[in-house]
């Protein structure tokens, strides 16, 4: 800006000159030139004392606008008592000139335009938005040194840098719990028949998995499942399991390629009590008869799909050796031993997909097929569990789950198949 001027005056100066050149073409060249000089050095003069003038201007106004006795005029529209009070006063100067300026321009406005008052210093005082000294002159203390103290110059390589360096937690807890109950009630005389009957189903899944991001996927899952139920038909057992499971999965695998991995599974299988039928006294299962365990080396392939709602694992193990033990001889046959024998032992290849799919946000399904053959006999379960979860702790569950097994006794309406099917309402609960 300050150049702008310069060249504007000193191009007006030399037109000045010129144009008095052509009305006097006499005039000495010396006395042209000096009084151009002269000219020129008069416009820096003049320039410079704009300057000052505005810069004297610039500094009051910044000096203004921080003194808190204008922040009436820019706040929004409020009806302050001031004003007023000295237009009814015998005195209504203060002796604050500025004060007084801004409570007149505001009793203007008051009268002129009361359409643009929104508020009053009475309600800003009631919520506590009005400071009591936005009438006093705001006045900055500086304290002006005559030197700033140098930074002392440290080389890079000798500053000091703290550095936390974290080692890496390639360990992922999870917990899965639900606490499910079935009541179901037919009165004596219903149409249908049937009888009344009660149910619980308690469940827990425990995940303590490893990953190291590059190579090592060490996965172990703990699942414990036990449900009771009673009906009134049923006279010699107050309580009968109805769902019973103890099992433990343990995967080691090392990256072949991408989402591949050479795997060793350990699976080992049980129950926590006696299996038993409505008015029969007889065992057909208990804790350790059978227990099953299985030990395979084959390929496991990584599920994600579906923007990652459908995840979980494919796993083929070709070589696979199965251990089973029947503590109660009198169920060895059963379990596809041999009479007076405890236990049993084979090999063969096994198939094991366990996949989850969240379908909907409140809704989901948990699917495990497990397939083992030695080439004498073969089993096959497939488990389905369908979630619908009502609120953050209320669930319902569907459970369906067919079974393939020809090392038993065949039957005569279902052969070497079973099935299971329950449906629940309960608590569920994961982290």
């Amino acid at each position: 800006m300050k150049y702008r001027y310069t060249l504007l005056l000193l191009a007006g100066l030399l037109m000045t000159t010129g144009a008095a050149a052509k009305h006097k073409p006499t005039r000495n060249a010396k006395a042209d030139m000096a009084q151009v000089v002269k000219n020129y050095i008069d416009s820096l003069a003049l320039l410079r004392q704009q300057l000052d003038s505005m810069q004297r201007v610039n500094q009051q106004l910044r000096q203004e606008s921080g003194d808190g006795r204008y922040l009436r005029l820019f706040a929004p529209t409020t009806f302050y008592h001031s004003g007023a009070q000295k237009a009814l006063s015998l005195a209504p100067k203060t002796g604050d000139d500025v004060t007084d300026a801004i409570d007149a321009a505001l009793l203007s406005l008051y009268m002129r335009r009361p359409d643009l008052v929104k508020n009053d210093e009475s309600h800003l005082q009631a919520v506590g938005g009005l400071r009591n000294d936005v009438n006093e002159e705001v006045i900055q203390q500086v304290e002006l040194v005559e030197k700033v103290a140098p930074v002392p110059e440290v080389p890079a390589e000798e500053a000091p840098v703290a550095v936390v360096v974290q080692k890496p937690n390639f360990w992922k807890f999870k917990f899965d719990g639900s606490l499910q109950f079935l009541q179901n009630f037919v009165s004596d005389n219903w149409h249908k028949g049937g009888e009344s009957n009660y149910s619980a189903v308690a469940s827990t899944v425990f995940e303590l998995n490893y990953n190291d991001k590059e190579r090592v996927l060490f996965d172990n899952k703990l699942e414990m499942k036990l449900g009771f139920q009673t009906s009134r038909s049923d006279t010699v057992h107050k309580f009968k399991p109805n769902n019973d499971l103890l099992r433990y999965t343990g995967k080691l695998g090392i990256q072949a390629h991408k989402r591949w991995y050479y795997t060793l599974q350990v699976l080992a299988y049980t129950q926590f009590s006696r299996g038993l039928k409505a008015n029969d006294k007889k065992v057909y299962s208990d804790f350790m008869s059978p227990f099953d365990l299985n030990v395979g080396v084959g390929m496991e392939y990584k599920v994600e799909a579906l923007n990652k709602r459908l995840t979980g694992s494919l796993n083929f193990l070709p070589l696979d050796y199965n251990y089973r033990y029947v503590g109660r001889l009198a169920l060895a046959t059963s379990y596809g031993l041999k009479e007076g024998e405890h236990t049993l032992r084979d090999f063969g290849s096994q198939v094991t997909v366990d996949l989850e799919w969240k379908i909907a946000d409140q809704l989901k399904w948990k699917t495990r097929l497990y397939g083992f053959t030695s080439y004498k006999r073969a089993l096959v379960e497939w488990e389905n569990l369908f979630t619908l979860q009502v609120s953050k702790y209320i669930s319902a569950n569907l459970f369906v789950y067919p079974r393939f097994d020809d090392s038993g006794k065949r039957d005569d309406d279902m052969g070497y198949f079973q099935f299971q099917e329950y449906s629940s309402l309960g608590i569920a609960y994961t982290f």
